[in-house]
């Protein structure tokens, strides 16, 4: 599926399709993987979808401490990823990355290009592309 905007103001919007996209899939995912160079608008966009689940805690980017966890109102965890640090995989390894990615929790991920091996097989994959005065998200669902 692909999404095109132009504007902030449409973000709502885009995380709503999203959402609406992931819970659609015969085996939705709840790793979300955020892909685009940096500036793109990866952590804007969680932001927005975080909203709209319902996060209660003010979502960051976790550039340097690797990992944020965020509440839902109902009390359900998500944990939010920045792996642009990494230098290999032996630190997602070391910093016990499988307890979060299996614990049946929201995750969402920036730079999951620096972690290839260790992604699971069932993850919802959200490209963001950007253009000159517009970005395109693609949106691909890995089982």
């Amino acid at each position: 599926m692909q999404i095109t905007y132009r504007e902030l103001s449409e973000l709502a919007n885009v995380a709503n399709q999203i959402i609406q996209f992931a819970n659609g899939q015969p085996k939705p995912a709840k790793i979300w993987v955020f892909d685009g160079e940096m500036g793109a608008g990866k952590t804007t966009l969680i932001k927005e979808i975080g909203r709209q689940m319902d996060i209660v805690d003010t979502i960051q980017s976790p550039t340097y401490s690797i990992v944020n966890e965020y509440q839902s109102v109902s009390g359900e965890a998500f944990y939010h990823f920045d792996f642009y640090r990494l230098k290999n995989e032996t630190e997602a390894l070391d910093m016990g990355y499988e307890e979060y990615f299996y614990d049946n929790s929201y995750c969402f991920i920036e730079w999951a290009s620096k972690i290839p091996s260790l992604m699971p097989e069932n993850y919802l994959k959200i490209a963001i592309i950007l253009q000159s005065d517009y970005r395109i998200i693609e949106l691909t669902q890995y089982e």
